[in-house]
């Protein structure tokens, strides 16, 4: 039993049944992919910023790898468009030298260093002294990847269960007995349970009777917002500035139509609020025009926001996704992941088979 339809959790969910386990899905909300998964910069992620060894780095790096050739097998929308991260000042170029060197690290050896005059050549409206090119990022459609995530779990014979709340979980001597709601009540035993509810598994792990305490980490959520950029966009490519706290700082993507979006910035919220605040307008066009002068304030439309699963809060480095098996909380057949925010998505098959290795183990 996987618990959450997004993009980590059908991935999970379909490794296990094309392992020949028998596979069921819930999910609370009434569509697959309403919360993480579809609120994000849609970005499929190289490699380059984590630290060495870490999940984020192993993951990041390895999904990618599945990834581009599972988009192309199944005929899901992406494109391998590269992204130029930018110093603007030449204080900045240090700090390249060092995303250069862990990127390198990271198993990540594509990285090529442009000029301020190459970067004008590529993207003429970008202001810079220096910059790192990464032909291997790209962006995809998330939702028609989470589709092709769901018709392999369901042609291997998985099921995802919609409108399914769960309310409580007992561990038993051979398994879990877990309670459901919704519409369709149920008290279901599985002998294998994963909690992939990305936002709420913080939660969902403290309702597990028979997981002691101190295997539940607080949950923090950091918000953030992102701004459309209305009519042609001026960019061919993703542009990024140095990374900031919580995140990787005000960025340009592009979505599947080739329409410019900025963000997102980060905002420490107490819940799961998706409300757009335009009064960060303002902080906005100072962090685009750093590196974009050339920007119309009038241009600047609000779009959405989305909120990140973290396991710890403000001025706190940034942690690793957290991925707790029996070896860490003891419990057989048990499976936690906590923080799993970006790059969860291009870390996602990667994260799959990562849990049945687990559980395999």
């Amino acid at each position: 039993m996987v618990v959450g339809a997004g993009a980590v959790g059908l991935a999970i969910a379909r490794t296990r049944a094309l392992a020949g386990r028998e596979v069921l899905v819930l999910e609370q909300a009434d569509a697959i992919g309403t919360g993480t998964s579809s609120r994000n910069s849609e970005v499929i992620h190289a490699g380059i910023y984590y630290p060495t060894g870490s999940l984020k780095a192993r993951l990041c790096v390895s999904g990618k790898e599945a990834l581009y050739p599972y988009l192309e097998e199944r005929v899901v929308g992406h494109r391998r468009l590269g992204k130029i991260i930018v110093a603007v000042t030449h204080d900045e170029i240090a700090e390249l030298e060092r995303y250069y060197a862990q990127a390198a690290a990271n198993g990540v050896t594509d990285l090529q260093w442009l000029s301020a005059d190459e970067i004008a050549e590529l993207e003429p409206e970008i202001r810079c002294v220096r910059g790192l090119l990464s032909p291997s990022t790209g962006i995809l459609d998330t939702h028609e990847y989470m589709l092709a995530l769901q018709g392999d779990l369901e042609t291997a014979g998985g099921l995802v269960a919609l409108n399914a709340p769960v309310h409580r979980v007992v561990v038993t001597s051979d398994g879990f007995r877990v309670q459901c709601g919704g519409p369709a009540p149920a008290v279901l035993e599985c002998a294998s349970f994963i909690n992939a509810s990305g936002l709420h598994a913080p939660d969902l792990a403290g309702r597990v009777e028979g997981l002691a305490s101190e295997h539940v980490p607080k949950a923090y959520f950091a918000k953030g917002h992102y701004y459309a950029l209305s009519g042609k966009s001026p960019f061919s490519r993703l542009v990024y500035p140095l990374a900031g706290s919580g995140g990787l700082g005000v960025h340009v993507t592009l979505d599947m139509g080739g329409a410019a979006r900025f963000g997102p910035d980060v905002t420490w919220v107490s819940g799961e609020d998706y409300a757009f605040d335009d009064s960060r307008r303002s902080t906005f066009i100072d962090a685009i025009r750093r590196y974009y002068p050339g920007l119309s304030e009038d241009r600047l439309q609000p779009a959405y926001t989305g909120i990140r699963p973290k396991t710890v809060g403000p001025g706190d480095a940034d942690a690793d996704f957290r991925i707790d098996g029996p070896a860490e909380h003891g419990v057989p057949g048990l499976v936690n992941l906590f923080g799993i925010e970006s790059p969860g998505v291009t870390a996602s098959l990667a994260i799959g088979d990562y849990v049945g290795n687990l559980l395999a183990n």
